[in-house]
């Protein structure tokens, strides 16, 4: 791996993935883009050699469609020179559960977890064995909060909290950083494919103002990066309190509510 790794990026066309393009650029990282919408991409593309100079491939994949996600998975098993994996491609959908159609729920879930969990398996091996690199994945605070009644959404970014933070206790000691980021409510087109009017919403995190937030985790190597939460305290509390109960989880026999019920 070169001294400055490449940066290859999920959903890299626009808001999110566009904005980790833009700031890895500025940091002198070459960039591979990966995104459905080629124009996008070029456009993106072409503006970041200009103002950096780094160099910026770009890679036209479907992440649902097993041919195109195989093509990324390869050029990241394969490029020594990508050091850092932005698992940003995600998508959401209107409607509560019993609404939602099957395979909707199941193109869901192929993007937001599928896709995200086999990039992560394409890179991890050889970052593993240089001792270096990073894995950042792009999670979301409805992942903690299923009040919030994005189910099958919410669970997708269940799994991307979870999937980080035992890829860190793994990769960790290996000399691998794997970071968590979780956003809330964020001005992207996402709210597009749900059917709401992000203009109509408070508290709406400009992109620009995310990234910086989740770069500012990036280089304190935090496992969990929440930019929208100001105490970190409660953070740690909650985690804490995860890990107390799991001293509990060990025992032979049922919990004596359920041995002597009321």
């Amino acid at each position: 791996m070169s001294q400055i790794p490449a940066v290859l990026v999920t959903g890299a066309s626009t808001g999110i993935g566009a904005t980790y393009a833009e700031r890895f650029a500025q940091r002198g990282h070459d960039l591979v883009l990966v995104a459905r919408d080629v124009a996008r991409m070029e456009a993106v593309a072409s503006r970041l050699r200009q103002e950096t100079g780094v160099t910026v491939d770009i890679l036209q994949a479907d992440l649902t469609q097993a041919a195109d996600l195989a093509k990324v998975e390869t050029r990241l098993r394969d490029d020594a020179h990508i050091g850092i994996l932005i698992n940003n491609a995600g998508t959401a959908m209107g409607g509560t559960f019993v609404q939602q159609s099957t395979d909707d729920m199941a193109r869901l879930v192929a993007l937001n977890t599928t896709a995200l969990v086999r990039l992560a398996s394409a890179i991890a091996p050889r970052l593993a064995v240089a001792g270096e690199g990073a894995i950042v994945n792009i999670g979301s605070v409805v992942g903690l909060a299923p009040e919030y009644g994005m189910t099958v959404y919410g669970a997708t970014k269940a799994f991307v909290l979870f999937l980080s933070q035992g890829l860190s206790l793994e990769l960790g000691p290996k000399g691998v950083y794997v970071q968590a980021v979780l956003p809330a409510t964020t001005r992207t087109e996402i709210w597009d494919h749900v059917g709401a009017d992000v203009n109509a919403m408070k508290n709406v995190m400009e992109v620009g103002d995310l990234v910086d937030a989740a770069l500012v985790g990036f280089d304190r190597r935090e496992v969990v990066t929440i930019p929208p939460l100001p105490d970190a305290g409660q953070w740690d509390a909650f985690d804490l309190a995860r890990k107390t109960m799991m001293a509990n989880f060990g025992n032979a026999l049922p919990g004596e509510r359920y041995r002597n019920p009321a």
